[in-house]
């Protein structure tokens, strides 16, 4: 009985991978001037807080300034964030299927990778928007970090007389 539900569980271990690779391609079906806005907001909200805990006392044309330069940092870490996220919820299933080693990497890697190709290729039919080198870049650094992590972490708990 112990195996049949190892059995029926092993897969549905894959359901958190499939809903980030959900909430990633939601997030690349909003127009450009959506994705603009949320990442305004969110860079503003940034300065807002920094603001208040440093003391600064800024002026409505500060915030504005440095929440500007604060927007495109804050998109690319949103871009590796996503990717690191999918790529441990890729891995550690995959680790616990008895995946390990170069192959996690490689297989890992290309469901990673491979997804942020297509979703850049999914921008490129949504309103202002358009697919980018630079952000499967971006994507895939998150993305093998997260298996690194997986790699290191599950390797150093699960086997550590191996060390």
């Amino acid at each position: 009985m112990k195996k049949f539900f190892i059995l029926l569980l092993k897969p549905l271990s894959f359901i958190p991978a499939l809903c980030m690779m959900y909430l990633i391609f939601s997030f690349s079906g909003q127009s450009g001037a959506q994705s603009g806005a949320l990442s305004q907001k969110i860079s503003r909200e940034i300065v807002v807080v920094a603001d208040k805990a440093l003391d600064k006392n800024l002026d409505e044309t500060r915030i504005q300034y440095y929440t500007d330069k604060l927007e495109f940092p804050v998109r690319k870490a949103a871009h590796m964030t996503e990717y690191f996220i999918l790529a441990l919820c890729v891995s550690l299933p995959l680790y616990v299927y008895g995946v390990r080693g170069i192959w996690l990497i490689l297989l890992a890697g290309l469901i990673s990778v491979g997804f942020a190709c297509t979703d850049e290729f999914h921008q490129s039919f949504v309103d202002g928007r358009g697919p980018s080198k630079r952000d499967v870049g971006i994507d895939s650094i998150g993305a093998f970090i997260g298996i690194l992590f997986i790699q290191i972490t599950c390797h150093g708990f699960l086997h550590p007389s191996d060390s």
